[in-house]
């Protein structure tokens, strides 16, 4: 093995480490003499860097890592395991700190391994990117004798002068030396916290940081000048994990490669396959023996884990490990559900007065009797016979349970439930805020993203090749509308692909109800409208589950192709595009039946037909309502049940499990590396990485659609909401602590777009529910009934008068029934539901003057229920103060103290000053004054006493 003879001279203190041959590179623009290969030769280097958790040297902490692919032969891998006994690193020789590659190579004689132009083309971009991280003052060391082949890390490490810079650029808020007072409540409200807080200890989890605090640490954005004023007793633990790792990522993403005269960041070396991942550490393991105490440890037992699903979140640890973005999420998870309890309670009392008020309905006896022997209409042309209504007597008692009187109560306490749970959250983000210092945050515009960079780098290129201008290219308006037209093409076809898939399970009802009736048995036919209604309703939701990953995967292409600037600008136009299509997938099915089936029927003798074969649907003789509560239970609970929770559970599962086969197929090829214990970047890199929170938040809000939207036909929707929710938080959690790689933490103050959707589904929902309960239920047909043609002042003749008759010699030729004798008896007269005259009439089959009065009724109901339940929920936004009046209080007095802090600080400077100038003015009179005996020394006195103050 040759020596390069340029790297041969080491310090003294260096004579015990061995060199391996370096190779310099000189194209790349770097002095040959900053670099050297070392080898440490200590005894058991991994427990002195806690498996990877610090560099070599078991000091300095690993902040983030930069993961990398390479090629190497296996003659060289064979002489590196043999001469490098544990682990080679590339160090500084200005500050013993590891630098980045310049080059590295193995030599085996005079050969070299051969590498392909793209790879070098990556090698080099590595080796700049990482040498202009150094200059930013960043340590790096570089690990390529690791389990996983072929696969290098490059441990990032930021120094104490480096944190403070970017701390200060940054306008981090860190806590000062000055600690206050939290104001606490007195006399009965202090008894009743007390009290509350007893009660709810069990249920409290076991972490400092949830513990009531009486007292607070002042925080002011971290100043270098300022140093005195925060608390630097322990420079360690200064700066959390969290925050190293957030600092260091700024600064990737600002470090640019300027290869081939163009700027790349981080996002686009990760984009071009430079780097194959970039992410922070997790603290530790989660699990085991001898596990150190960590916070992802705390947390895997206090949060992640499904025995503590009945305690509070620890929000605060949340934050501190994954930063604000996700503790945000976590925390408006926690608010949802936690309101969503007294829904459910009311939810359940509806359906129970429901339950108990069956048997006291009026019109459900009325179709019930036997005796009233109501005739009617068959359901479909020549197969289908006459039918008694009593034989829709178990469908008629269930509407009840839906629709009654107390739906419209729960509807309007749904709407301002809504109301009450977006004021209760935004008053809850403001006391986060405030714990989080997060006052007075505003986000500052993001780097732009790699694809963008892409994109204007190409544009540059042609203009540069045009001999024209190529400063500051940006995109315009003009380079995106082809991107804006496939967008709007897109969206149109998909939305009409959900139209056309649901017009289809419609010809499939249709066409199904049809040919079941056509069985000879009797209670073949009683059974057809359940038995199409609950298939037609499975086929929507496993066309639902697909078409939302389907439509997932098309509104991230959709959006890429765009190219938005940042990575903000993408998310939003991300979520905005991916809620459309799936709001519409999931609500297009419940739609139909809530507003169109039955609407569009036509009447006996004059149908109206779909490719003047198929009849349209009518809707059961006891409404649409209850076929629309089982639409939206089916669709609701299938959703969280299989998409939710079985396919987030099965995906990483199954991931996971690959990555192992993987990694267990190249672990056979090499027995030695099998044998090391996994180092803890190697670990957090066969991890899932991080997607963003957008799926996440995205099945949230759909189902607080399925709870606001259509609460009027499902009581208990709030419930089943509930019982899925308390699972998706520890599920959540899990997978954020076991099955994700550590994501960047994020700062932010609010849940930016998601607030502005769900007010909008709030706004939506009254409008909704009014329909709703109009037009889909029989409450106002009940009203009507009751006050305006009820001879007893009771519902006794209810179903009679919601009936229109028709002479059955008006039929069509050739849709009469084929068997007009299945009842036993001759029929004349059959009955139908619908608002018309009857066939003795002059205007026979005319709508009649009670459809106009209950349609008048229908309308105003949904004016006047709108309005009042608008009013009503904007008086709750008015009443309830977005700031509690305790943290309003807080953030002055920290103003105020802060102001104090500084008054003291300059009266202390203006203090020391007139010290010094009084000082100065007794030594200058005592030098001018001096005795006989002094004046042999009297330049030496004069100088010492004019020196004094520049001392000072």
């Amino acid at each position: 093995m040759r020596v390069n003879k340029k790297y041969s001279c080491l310090p003294a203190e260096e004579k015990g480490i061995h060199i391996i041959n370096i190779r310099a590179i000189e194209d790349i623009g770097y002095d040959q003499h900053e670099s050297t290969l070392l080898n440490s030769l200590s005894k058991n280097p991994d427990a002195d860097c806690k498996y990877g958790l610090y560099f070599r040297d078991g000091k300095r902490k690993v902040d983030y890592i930069l993961v990398y692919h390479y090629k190497k032969s296996s003659a060289g891998r064979t002489l590196a395991r043999r001469a490098q006994q544990n682990d080679a690193s590339v160090r500084s020789t200005k500050q013993d700190q590891p630098l980045p590659g310049k080059g590295v190579q193995l030599e085996m004689g005079e050969s070299e391994p051969h590498m392909d132009y793209h790879e070098d083309d990556k090698r080099f971009r590595r080796e700049e990117y990482e040498g202009n991280l150094v200059e930013a003052g960043l340590e790096l060391e570089r690990d390529e004798d690791t389990k996983i082949h072929g696969i290098g890390f490059v441990k990032i490490h930021a120094p104490w002068n480096v944190l403070c810079r970017e701390a200060e650029f940054l306008k981090l808020k860190m806590p000062t030396k000055k600690m206050y007072q939290i104001n606490q409540t007195h006399g009965l409200l202090k008894k009743i916290n007390s009290v509350i807080q007893k009660i709810t200890e069990p249920i409290q989890p076991k972490v400092a940081e949830h513990k009531p605090q009486t007292v607070k640490r002042l925080s002011y954005p971290f100043s270098r000048e300022k140093q005195h004023l925060f608390d630097l007793s322990d420079k360690d633990s200064f700066f959390d994990s969290k925050t190293r790792s957030t600092i260091v990522y700024e600064i990737l993403k600002r470090t640019t490669c300027t290869k081939a005269k163009y700027s790349m960041g981080i996002t686009s070396l990760l984009a071009n396959g430079v780097y194959s991942a970039a992410y922070p550490l997790h603290d530790g393991d989660y699990e085991g023996e001898n596990v150190e105490p960590n916070d992802r440890k705390l947390l895997c037992e206090e949060w992640a884990s499904y025995g503590v699903f009945y305690k509070y979140q620890p929000i605060d640890l949340v934050r501190k490990y994954f930063g604000e973005k996700i503790g945000l999420y976590f925390a408006w998870l926690g608010v949802y559900t936690q309101m969503l309890i007294p829904a459910s309670i009311v939810g359940i009392i509806v359906f129970l007065y429901g339950c108990a008020t069956v048997d006291e309905n009026i019109p459900s006896m009325e179709m019930c009797d036997q005796r009233n022997n109501i005739t009617m209409c068959p359901l479909c042309d020549k197969t289908c016979s006459y039918w008694k209504m009593s034989s829709a007597c178990a469908t008629a008692r269930a509407s009840h349970l839906f629709d009654n009187p107390a739906t419209v109560f729960f509807s309007v306490f749904m709407a301002l439930w809504a109301a009450t749970f977006m004021e209760h959250w935004k008053r809850k983000q403001m006391r986060l805020n405030y714990r989080w210092d997060l006052t007075g945050f505003e986000e500052e515009e993001d780097h732009p993203r790699a694809e963008y960079e892409a994109k204007v780098l190409e544009k540059s290129l042609r203009k540069e090749h045009k001999h024209k201008e190529t400063d500051k290219e940006k995109l315009t308006w003009k380079d995106r509308f082809p991107a804006y037209l496939t967008n709007l093409v897109s969206i149109i076809f998909m939305v009409g692909l959900t139209f056309a898939i649901v017009f289809g399970v419609i010809i499939y009802r249709i066409s199904t109800a049809a040919a079941l009736a056509i069985s000879s048995t009797p209670s073949g036919r009683s059974s057809v409208r359940v038995t199409v209604t609950a298939t037609a309703v499975i086929i929507n939701l496993v066309v639902i589950i697909i078409l939302d990953e389907v439509y997932g995967c098309i509104a991230r292409w959709l959006t890429q192709i765009e190219v938005p600037k940042t990575d903000k600008n993408f998310e939003e136009r991300l979520i905005f595009k991916a809620f459309l299509l799936k709001f519409v997938n999931a609500y297009t099915p419940i739609f139909y039946v809530a507003f169109f089936k039955g609407r569009f029927v036509g009447r006996p003798g004059d149908y109206v037909y779909i490719f003047h074969s198929f009849r349209m649907e009518e809707c059961a003789p006891g409404g649409c309502l209850m076929e629309l509560c089982i639409q939206l239970s089916i669709i609701m609970l299938g959703k969280q049940l299989i998409q939710n929770n079985l396919f987030e559970i099965g995906i990483p599962k199954m991931k996971k499990f690959i990555r192992y086969l993987k990694l267990k197929r190249r672990r056979s090829l090499d027995h030695e590396e099998h044998m090391k214990k996994k180092q803890r970047y190697e670990v957090d890199y066969n991890l899932e990485p991080f997607a963003g929170l957008t799926p996440e938040y995205m099945e949230m809000i759909i189902q607080f659609g399925f709870v606001t939207l259509f609460v009027a036909s499902f009581p208990l929707a709030p419930l089943f909401a509930l019982l899925n929710n308390i699972i998706e938080i520890r599920l959540d959690a899990k997978k954020f602590v076991t099955e994700l790689r550590r994501p960047v933490a994020v700062r932010a103050k609010d849940i930016g777009i998601w607030y502005n959707i769900l007010r909008g589904i709030g706004k939506l929902a009254v409008i909704i529910n009014a329909f709703v309960i109009s037009f889909t239920s029989d409450f106002i047909p009940r009203l009507v009934y009751l006050y305006m043609y009820s001879e007893n002042g009771t519902m006794h003749g209810f179903v009679n008068h919601t009936l229109s008759s028709f002479n059955v010699s008006d039929f069509q030729a050739g849709t009469a029934p084929n068997d007009p004798l299945d009842l036993g008896y001759e029929v004349q007269i059959c009955r139908y539901k619908d608002y018309r005259e009857p066939p003795w009439s002059e205007n026979k089959y005319d709508i009649s003057k009670d459809f106009w009065a209950v349609l008048a009724a229908r309308l105003a109901f949904v004016i006047v229920f709108q309005n009042l339940v608008m009013f009503m929920s904007e008086f709750v936004d008015w009443i309830i103060p977005d700031i509690p009046k305790d943290i309003s209080q807080q953030i002055h007095k920290e103003k105020v103290l802060m102001v104090e802090v500084f008054m003291r600080e300059e009266q202390g400077k203006l203090q020391m000053l007139e010290t010094w100038k009084d000082k100065d003015k007794k030594k200058g009179e005592n030098c001018n004054n001096h005795s006989p005996r002094l004046s042999r020394s009297r330049s030496g006195s004069l100088s010492s006493c004019h020196s004094y103050p520049l001392d000072v």
